[in-house]
């Protein structure tokens, strides 16, 4: 029973974007906290925040419309929603005058830092943390965080820990609670020692915006570094202003305060671009797949095998909204940017919108990210494993080394449902010849008629087709890329064959 309720939960996590993830996840906390006003429960009443919930997604919106046509921008209607949403759940919505001028300005500042407030197009802040601070500056009004109460503590730490799960963001917030636990309880045992220890713990976990916080406004992958590495830094500078001891002179750390300091962090190790890009053309590359190939004014400094966020301007998006992640095809020395996307029967608004593009039509690229980059150490021994277009990383990689006539020990397995299904054939051809980038393909799909005279292998990757094509595979470190459920597949395949997990590298982004 156990098994069949978290498969379905991880069914259910495949198929909703991060974004409508997000969503669902507030208004949940928005309907329970309705619920429990109804008996007393939360501080807020029922109507008020019906009401002012309503508020804010109308201001919001419109503000948003407006200031996406004045500058020239994608709306990003569901990030619109959630800084709706979270303002909703920590202005406490008490007296009516008071409260709509709180809410009103709430929203034009959060709006304005999406579209003002930013540096080559790319936002610094995240935007309720950002409106939060500038109406207590300004207005004198401040945020009371009603959501962290002890009775909502449970239905936060159930949609935050789905949520991490889904953004596989858990070094980030282990490092942020970790930090911000024990900044919090060392000055706590320095000035009172352990008397009553237990019940300050539960207040500050429980009845503290530090859950919320945590799992809601930090994630926040627009103002969050790039890599793991910084991801723990920001989670860790960012747990230890979020202690309320923090000071300087007569001014107290708040959480919104402390995002807007890791906010700033972030912005100064991340990179800045944010590119508009114009097709150039596309091209059939193998069944149902088209590479799209891009122009670009401004070069993009990246790595090959990292990712980016791609926007389209969508009237009427579906639930899967208006923004994708999608690997980087191109290597960083060719000039233009391509992409190699996938389409299914009865695909979404966004795909169907991109399938549908022509010369010179835009998008808008940004949030470059990414840690399935190849060692720096050029001696290290890899392995790539690719199942379908998760082989556009490869291809990044491999043109890369090609252009630099840079030798590296690869051997590369590319698995597909049939022969019309491999991509970027081309590439790895040229590579074998030229740097002895040895490539394994196969075809799983028993009911497609295997190509008479197929020279690769059927059947899935597995142990055996490893170890024969690369006998010293306990030397190697194997890159995995493709659908989820492939890549659990090979983890799991690898680690049972003895290696160790600094030997195995995933391709993962928010959303995929």
């Amino acid at each position: 029973m156990l098994k069949k309720i978290l498969k379905s939960i991880d069914n259910f996590l495949n198929r909703t974007t991060m974004y409508r993830l997000v969503l669902y996840y507030l208004f949940f906390l928005i309907g329970v906290a309705i619920v429990l006003g109804l008996f007393d429960l939360v501080s807020v009443k029922p109507l008020a925040l019906l009401l002012s919930t309503a508020f804010l997604l109308a201001a919001c919106w419109v503000l948003n419309k407006i200031f996406s046509y004045f500058f020239g921008a994608p709306a990003n209607t569901e990030s619109m929603y959630i800084s709706a949403l979270i303002l909703a759940l920590i202005i406490t919505p008490d007296q009516p005058i008071r409260t709509l001028m709180f809410l009103s300005w709430a929203s034009v500042f959060a709006m304005a830092s999406k579209y003002i407030i930013t540096i080559k197009r790319k936002h610094i802040f995240n935007p309720a943390a950002f409106a939060v601070v500038l109406t207590a500056i300004t207005i004198g009004y401040f945020a009371s965080w009603w959501v962290a109460t002890p009775i909502m503590a449970p239905f936060i730490i159930l949609g935050g820990v789905l949520l991490v799960r889904k953004i596989r963001r858990t070094d980030l917030v282990l490092s942020y609670f970790t930090v911000s636990f024990i900044t919090i309880f060392s000055y706590y045992l320095y000035k009172n020692g352990f008397g009553d220890l237990p019940n300050q713990v539960s207040k500050v976990v429980f009845d503290s915006p530090m859950l919320f916080f945590g799992f809601v406004m930090l994630t926040e992958p627009l103002t969050t570094p790039p890599t793991k590495g910084l991801r723990i830094l920001y989670g860790a500078l960012t747990g230890f202003v979020f202690a309320p001891q923090i000071h300087i002179g007569g001014i107290y750390s708040t959480p919104e305060s402390a995002l807007l300091v890791g906010n700033l962090f972030s912005y100064l190790v991340s990179p800045k671009q944010k590119l508009m890009l114009k097709l150039e053309t596309k091209i059939d590359i193998a069944k149902n797949t088209e590479n799209f190939i891009f122009k670009t004014e401004e070069k993009l400094d990246f790595k090959p095998g990292q990712y980016l966020e791609w926007t389209l301007p969508l009237e009427k998006p579906d639930t899967r909204g208006n923004r994708r992640y999608f690997t980087i095809a191109s290597s960083p020395t060719e000039s233009d940017i391509s992409v190699g996307v996938k389409f299914y029967d009865k695909p979404s608004s966004f795909k169907e919108t991109m399938s549908e593009m022509k010369t010179g039509d835009s998008i808008v690229v940004s949030q470059l990210a990414g840690d399935f980059t190849m060692p720096k150490d050029k001696n290290k021994k890899l392995a790539f494993i690719a199942g379908g277009i998760g082989i556009t990383p490869f291809r990044s990689m491999v043109k890369y080394l090609l252009d630099t006539n840079e030798k590296r020990d690869i051997v590369l397995f590319y698995s597909n449902n049939s022969a019309g299904d491999i991509a970027y054939s081309e590439i790895f051809e040229k590579a074998e010849k030229q740097l002895g980038i040895k490539t394994i393909y196969t075809l799983t799909d028993k009911n497609i008629p295997t190509p008479t005279g197929w020279p690769g292998k059927t059947g899935f990757v597995n142990e055996k087709m490893i170890k024969e094509a690369a006998p010293d595979w306990r030397d190697r470190i194997f890159y995995i890329s493709g659908p989820n459920v492939m890549v659990d597949v090979f983890k799991k395949l690898l680690k049972d064959m003895g290696l160790k997990s600094s030997q195995i590298v995933t391709d993962y982004f928010p959303g995929y």
